[in-house]
């Protein structure tokens, strides 16, 4: 799901695939109408570079720095609650 809080505000339902092939990122609906993206990354879930990379994937995806690139729920889970800011 996509929650737009302003212009340059969003928040991302991201459900997050390691040690896949290759790096993309896929959009699928669930049962709901809600709006999650799949994304599939080639590092392994050891010591937050999973989560690393997620945010840098994002962050080049958005255009923007990976600083405003934030995960806020999902730490440790391949479900997460991201907030992308510009």
């Amino acid at each position: 799901m996509i929650l737009l809080i302003s212009k340059s505000h969003m928040i991302l339902h991201v459900s997050v695939i390691p040690n896949a092939k290759h790096e993309k990122r896929e959009q699928q609906t669930d049962l709901l109408g809600n709006t999650v993206y799949k994304v599939r990354l080639t590092v392994p879930p050891i010591d937050g570079k999973a989560n690393d990379a997620l945010i840098g994937f994002l962050a080049k995806q958005y255009n923007v720095p990976k600083s405003r690139v934030i995960i806020r729920k999902g730490k440790t889970s391949r479900l997460k609650l991201v907030e992308v800011k510009e």
